[in-house]
C-alpha cells in the first residue's frame, strides 16, 4: 500500500481535519450530491488506487443519512481500487441495539456492521461502543478506542480528594471502576431500569456518595433522562457538587440546557467524537479533543504497529 489518503463524510469534517493536521497529511476532498427524488451520489475527489483510505464519519444525527453517505463512500473507494479501506466511526449511534429484548425486533446493530462490510469495509476504529458485545458483529477487525485518558486527563486537574465516580448505570460499572482507579477515587454505581426510549427509574445509588464531589460517567448523553433522573437520587444523598461526563455528547431535545440549569451540577465534560454545534454549547460545556488518539490509531495500523496499546493505556 501507498500513502494514507483520508476522506471525511458531512458528519464531522472538523474531526477529520484535525486528524489530518496530528498525521500532518492533507484532507481529501468529497463531493455529495442530492438528485431531484432525494437519492445521494458520492464522488471520492483524490486517487485511492491502492492506497490505504480512511474514511471520517460518525453515525451521529441525522443518522440514517450519514450512514448511506458512508455506505456509498466505502463503496466509491472499493470501485477505485483501493488497497485498504478502513472506517473510522467516533460514534456508532446503531451500537445500542445490540440484543433483541422485545419480539420481532431487528438487532440493528449487527445489520450495520453486515452492511459496512458488504459496501467495502476492511477495518474499523471506533471509540467507546454502548457493550463490548457489538465488538463481534464485525466480521472485519476492529480497533476499540475509549476516551478514559482524555476525560482522566481533564479530572486531574482538580483536587479530587472528596471526589466519587459514579456509573450512570450499573452495565457501565466496570468502565467506571477503571476509570475510578485512574483518578485514585472510590466508584458507586446507580440501579436503572429502563422503562422506555424516554423514561427510566433509578432505584438506589450502590456506594457512598453522601456529602462527596461526584463524577458521573456515561458512554452517551441523548436526551439526558437517565443523567436527570440520577441527578434526582444524587440530591436524595446529599451531595456536595456534581460534574457530568460522557465520550459521546450528543445533547438531543435541549438535553444539554436542562442539565446545565441544575445548581448543583457544576461542569459538563464530552469529547468531539459527534459535533457539538456552537448554538448548541453552554457555559458549563467543556469538549474535549479526541483526534490525537484517533491520529495515533490511524498511524499505527498504517504502519502494522499495535494499536492495543491506545487502549490498554490509562
Amino acid at each position: 500500500m501507498h500513502e494514507i489518503t483520508m476522506f471525511s463524510g458531512s458528519a464531522h469534517q472538523e474531526l477529520a481535519a484535525a486528524i489530518c493536521h496530528h498525521l500532518d497529511i492533507p484532507l481529501a476532498s468529497t463531493r455529495v450530491t442530492r438528485f431531484a427524488n432525494d437519492c445521494l451520489e458520492v464522488q471520492l475527489l483524490a486517487n485511492c488506487r491502492e492506497r490505504d483510505v480512511y474514511i471520517v464519519q460518525p453515525l451521529s444525527p441525522p443518522v440514517q443519512e450519514h450512514l448511506v453517505e458512508l455506505l456509498l463512500m466505502l463503496d466509491a473507494a472499493r470501485g477505485a481500487s483501493a488497497g485498504r479501506i478502513t472506517v473510522v466511526m467516533p460514534h456508532f449511534a446503531y451500537a445500542r441495539s445490540d440484543k433483541k429484548n422485545a419480539p420481532r425486533i431487528s438487532i440493528a446493530a449487527r445489520l450495520m456492521a453486515d452492511l459496512m462490510q458488504t459496501a467495502g469495509a476492511d477495518r474499523v476504529l471506533t471509540m467507546t461502543l454502548h457493550s463490548p458485545q457489538v465488538h463481534g458483529f464485525f466480521g472485519v477487525p476492529v480497533d476499540h478506542l475509549h476516551a478514559r485518558h482524555e476525560l482522566a486527563q481533564h479530572f486531574r486537574r482538580d483536587d479530587l480528594g472528596n471526589s466519587v465516580v459514579v456509573s450512570a448505570d450499573l452495565g457501565y460499572a466496570k468502565e467506571a471502576a477503571r476509570f475510578a482507579r485512574l483518578l485514585g477515587v472510590p466508584v458507586a454505581a446507580a440501579a436503572k431500569e429502563r422503562l422506555a426510549d424516554d423514561k427510566v427509574v433509578i432505584s438506589e445509588i450502590i456506594g457512598d456518595v453522601r456529602g462527596r464531589d461526584v463524577v458521573v460517567l456515561d458512554d452517551e448523553i441523548a436526551r439526558g433522562t437517565t443523567i436527570l433522573e440520577l441527578l434526582d437520587r444524587l440530591a436524595e444523598h446529599e451531595v456536595a457538587s456534581v460534574r457530568v461526563a460522557c465520550t459521546h455528547g450528543l445533547f438531543t431535545d435541549g438535553a444539554l440546557a436542562r442539565i446545565g440549569e441544575r445548581e448543583e451540577v457544576t461542569e459538563i465534560v464530552c469529547t468531539n467524537t459527534v459535533p457539538v454545534h456552537d448554538a448548541d454549547r453552554a457555559p458549563k460545556l467543556t469538549v474535549l479533543s479526541t483526534a490525537s488518539a484517533f491520529a495515533e490509531a490511524v498511524r499505527r495500523i498504517h504502519n502494522g504497529e499495535s494499536v492495543s496499546v491506545l487502549f490498554e493505556q490509562s
